[in-house]
């Protein structure tokens, strides 16, 4: 039941790449601009009815959810509804309450053990869909480019990008000791598990990290600051420091921040070159999958 769940919720993140349903989504949010409040609601009921078969609901998590999603709406909201061009401060704030509650699992403590991991992957899965919804839909910023590829190149430009990246990563990584020397994958790893777990990396990791450091911070930083070496850098480095706090090494792991920071760079320029956000998902996956099997 818990997979079926994170696959209904990648289901409605994904069908947001039809633009229909960003149209339909941006049309109703624009006429009425008042209905964006029953969002939170309506993931505060689907969070809490997955709590509640995890065994792990209780009224002040539902709360505590309901202010977390709560919270970015009300920014977006006293920025107003519409084609906007130029972000606002706020729009910057409401990013930031839909991450770093994430990146700090902000009440964990009231969910039991066993719950922590479900439940912290459906919110993250939230945190993603409500994003889409008030910067697709209801702020409505250009060059999001959440939309499926448009152009032969976009297929190109993250195997192209994984080519020169994954050495610099590697020379990189090994002399700072993040990653070992390279080494086959284990026996166990079949043709079969590698190809899946291609497919798992890019859902629940690569896409998840894409559409929130390069379709939002990353786009509304240049949306906001101008197109530079600057404003990629400066996306790039937020990127490298919300890994300080990811192991194996310990925290805070600059190590960690550092390879993420280098590879930063290179999915922001395949962002910028790219038709669509899915071009950095590839090559985010492929540089995630290389390391998990060959590192």
């Amino acid at each position: 039941m818990q997979t079926l769940i994170l696959a209904l919720l990648l289901a409605a993140v994904l069908v947001f790449f039809l633009p229909a349903v960003q149209d339909r989504v941006r049309g109703a949010l624009h006429a009425r601009p008042a209905a964006v409040w029953a969002v939170p609601f309506l993931l505060m009921a689907l969070f809490s009815g997955a709590a509640a078969l995890a065994g792990a609901f209780s009224f002040p998590l539902a709360v505590l959810v309901l202010g977390y999603t709560a919270a970015p709406v009300a920014c977006a909201w006293a920025g107003g509804a519409g084609f906007i061009d130029r972000p606002a401060a706020l729009d910057f704030g409401a990013i930031l309450l839909l991450w770093l509650p994430l990146e700090f699992a902000a009440g964990a403590r009231l969910v039991p053990l066993p719950a922590r991991g479900f439940l912290h992957s459906l919110a993250y899965g939230i945190a993603i869909l409500l994003g889409l919804v008030l910067f697709t839909g209801f702020r409505s910023f250009p060059a999001m480019k959440y939309n499926l590829p448009r152009r032969r190149s976009d297929f190109g430009l993250p195997v192209a990008a994984f080519a020169i990246t994954a050495p610099v990563l590697m020379v990189v990584g090994i002399a700072i000791g993040f990653i070992p020397m390279p080494h086959w994958p284990a026996a166990a790893a079949t043709g079969g598990r590698m190809a899946g777990a291609f497919g798992v990396i890019l859902a629940g990791t690569a896409l998840p990290e894409e559409i929130l450091f390069r379709s939002l911070i990353q786009n509304l930083i240049v949306l906001r600051f101008g197109a530079s070496w600057r404003t990629l850098l400066g996306a790039s480095l937020i990127f490298g420091c919300a890994h300080l706090d990811n192991g194996p090494q310990p925290l805070p792991n600059w190590r960690y921040m550092i390879l993420a920071t280098i590879a930063g760079v290179a999915y922001g320029m395949v962002f910028q070159r790219a038709s669509t956000v899915l071009s950095s998902t590839a090559l985010h996956a492929m540089v995630d999958w290389t390391k998990h099997f060959f590192f």
